[in-house]
């Protein structure tokens, strides 16, 4: 078999998936398993997806070590639908809820939540471009507050919360669309986690909400029906039409995780990848990174030269040479390099080499 022409994919998402998963996807296409059919023609209430499906939930319950007591549901529309579900399920006796506001998606979270109840910021870095993550203690939530939200990694502005926040009593909500399997994490600590599939999981489509169930079944009677995570807990994501396609390769890469050592392997190669190119950039007398060392993200670093023509000149050199994606968002210019599990040490390596070259030429 040819070796497909792959490029250096360093997209924020959606993002590069691993090769073999690909693979073996395009090896069952049409023909899944001998059934005759493919995942994206058959029935989400046949044998053979109830097996995908189930088998899916099994195994990220264990490469995550969630609790029993926790919900896992496969939802659709996003981390943007989290947005208003968090509030219009969780908002139940104060109808208050504080938020941590690190960059643009919590911003935004955090003004959807405002159309259902009475919504605090209880730290923001907005005022410095969300380089760094605001400080908080339990003294700063008020002490009646539903829930207490966040978002774990910043996908923008390339930082992290680098240890859980301590909320007391009060349910901890956190958005981990793009840092989800790349860290250990005591599910435990946290109310309600969620996360868009689309970075370091599967395609775009489907949305992992995992919830502890006495905080479930509290939605008003005029919240819409598909809004109310009871409903897609009780019928086991089932409600109605999955994004079954998605919820497959999703299965696929959760066994593969597993496979590789599970998330300990995940984050002890994401480190080491996130470290050599930190390193390269503290030390090169062209490349910053702006956020605080304390706050970097292992999944998207961030980088400027100061000069926004030469950034340009950077990510369209780059993309010749089989880097693709490297451009910051539309909102903060510069570059990023998001590099999720899926993204070898290969090309991270091969990303410094031209940075290096680069930065020779352009001194």
């Amino acid at each position: 078999m040819t070796k497909p022409n792959r490029v250096f994919n360093f997209s924020a998402g959606p993002s590069m998936l691993p090769l073999s998963v690909i693979e073996d996807a395009a090896a069952n296409l049409a023909d899944y398993k001998g059934c005759g059919q493919s995942v994206m023609e058959m029935s989400h209430r046949s044998k053979e997806f109830g097996k995908i499906i189930e088998d899916a939930e099994a195994n990220l319950r264990e490469i995550m070590n969630i609790p029993d007591n926790y919900k896992v549901m496969f939802l659709q529309g996003g981390g943007t639908l989290q947005f208003a579900m968090v509030p219009l399920n969780l908002l139940r006796a104060s109808k208050k809820a504080d938020y941590v506001v690190t960059g643009s998606w919590a911003k935004k979270a955090y003004q959807e939540a405002c159309k259902y109840g009475d919504i605090r910021v209880i730290a923001s870095s907005e005022e410095d471009t969300y380089t760094y993550i605001p400080k908080f203690s339990k003294d700063d939530i008020r002490p009646d507050a539903d829930y207490v939200y966040v978002c774990y990694n910043n996908t923008i502005y390339g930082t992290h919360f680098n240890e859980v926040p301590d909320t007391g009593d009060i349910p901890l909500v956190a958005d981990m669309s793009s840092c989800i399997l790349s860290e250990e994490i005591d599910v435990s600590k946290f109310g309600l986690i969620f996360a868009g599939a689309q970075k370091n999981v599967a395609p775009a489509g489907v949305t992992i909400v995992i919830a502890r169930e006495d905080l479930l079944g509290f939605a008003d009677k005029k919240v819409p029906t598909y809004l109310d995570y009871k409903i897609h807990a009780d019928k086991d994501s089932m409600y109605n039409t999955p994004p079954c396609f998605p919820i497959y390769i999703a299965g696929e890469v959760f066994k593969l995780i597993k496979e590789m050592g599970g998330v300990p392997a995940m984050h002890a190669a994401d480190v080491a990848k996130a470290e050599k190119l930190y390193n390269y950039i503290d030390s090169s007398a062209l490349f910053k990174g702006p956020v605080a060392k304390e706050d970097r993200s292992l999944m998207n670093v961030v980088f400027v030269t100061g000069d926004a023509e030469l950034d340009k000149k950077f990510v369209a050199q780059a993309k010749e040479e089989g880097m693709v994606n490297l451009n910051g968002h539309r909102t903060v210019g510069g570059m990023r390099a998001s590099i999720y599990n899926a993204m070898p040490m290969e090309g991270v390596d091969k990303l410094i080499a031209f940075m290096k070259k680069f930065e020779e030429e352009n001194k």
